[in-house]
């Protein structure tokens, strides 16, 4: 019987946190924040499976580049307490295979 998990929270600068740093984290990847003029880099932690952007078709083809992307948002969201991005926790079914449960999250996705 599969059980399921979602979890939604959201990334907050008033929480002392960046979008950069989450989106770095969460890739593996070693990206630049040009708000806080660092680096964030997790290129060696593991465990990474699949990181697309899945992007609205009005968006600017740009923001396939996750730096780009997240450096935007981190712009336009001024305030110290704004928020920046929310971050879903989704439990995957052991009964699908990995390319199955990749298409059932971009489906919930788009």
């Amino acid at each position: 019987m599969a059980l399921f998990h979602l979890t939604v929270t959201q990334v907050k600068r008033s929480a002392g946190q960046s979008a950069i740093a989450s989106a770095a984290y969460r890739a593996g990847e070693r990206l630049y924040s040009e708000y806080y003029g660092e680096y964030s880099d997790y290129t060696r932690k593991g465990g990474v499976i699949c990181s697309d952007i899945l992007l609205p078709p009005q968006a600017p083809p740009e923001y396939q580049d996750r730096q780009t992307l997240w450096n935007a948002v981190e712009e336009a969201e001024r305030g110290k307490d704004a928020q920046l991005a929310y971050s879903f926790d989704i439990a995957l079914q052991n009964e699908f295979s990995l390319e199955e449960n990749i298409a059932l999250a971009r489906q919930f996705l788009s």
